[in-house]
């Protein structure tokens, strides 16, 4: 999935000349503390609310005041994963989608269309269990893990590496199945010392865990 397929074409941009009121409302009707701004087809960075409000003296248009994110954009091709990185890294709401002139294409909603997208990629609204495995970096072979889940008559929908805040040298690896029951391929990893710390599947969760996953996956698929 690449930027040009995030573009929510319902976000509107603004221009120079636009008045604070109209930003304003802008906002408030679709929901977002940043919009973009546009000098004809060229991007000029983000208006945010906050600069409405900080004290200074501006003017009645958002000439008059200082953009943000003037550098910061994505091109069209540029992968999913490029996106939520360069919107984290920036606390955007949205970022805009450019060619290499500058030109605008579009703006992605962080806040909607990345999670909604990351639902889709992540495999969270197909039926499965989910392991998190905890292991050292030089250890990590999905080449390796994904031979013993198959060997096991399960498949890996997806799977993604976070670093793990208590040790430094260590990552966790979630791994979302295509099957609930994940008694098997528990047993084959960890026969292979695997540590697995975490687990949510059918067979064996309990009433409040059970509860607090279907939240989660609701949450993810809004």
């Amino acid at each position: 999935m690449i930027a040009e397929e995030l573009i929510n074409p319902m976000i509107p941009t603004l221009k120079p000349t636009d008045t604070v009121d109209k930003a304003l409302d802008w906002m408030e009707e679709f929901r977002s503390n940043q919009l973009p701004v546009l000098d004809n087809s060229e991007y000029k960075g983000l208006i945010n609310d906050y600069s409405f409000y900080d004290g200074s003296n501006g003017g009645p248009h958002i000439s008059d005041y200082a953009l943000s994110a003037e550098e910061v954009f994505v091109l069209p091709h540029q992968h999913f994963y490029d996106v939520i990185k360069i919107a984290s890294d920036n606390h955007l709401e949205v970022i805009a989608v450019v060619d290499d002139q500058r030109d605008y294409k579009g703006v992605i909603s962080v806040k909607e269309t990345l999670l909604s997208a990351f639902a889709q990629i992540s495999a969270v609204q197909t039926a499965g269990g989910i392991l998190v495995l905890s292991l050292n970096e030089n250890d990590y072979s999905l080449a390796e893990i994904s031979r013993l889940i198959e060997s096991n008559n399960l498949k890996i929908l997806c799977s993604y590496v976070t670093s793990d805040d208590l040790d430094p040298l260590k990552i966790k690896l979630t791994l979302k199945l295509n099957k609930m029951d994940l008694t098997y391929a528990i047993a084959t990893l960890e026969r292979y010392n695997y540590k697995i710390i975490a687990k949510f599947q059918e067979t064996d969760i309990i009433p409040t865990d059970k509860d607090r996953l279907d939240l989660l996956l609701k949450y993810l698929s809004l």
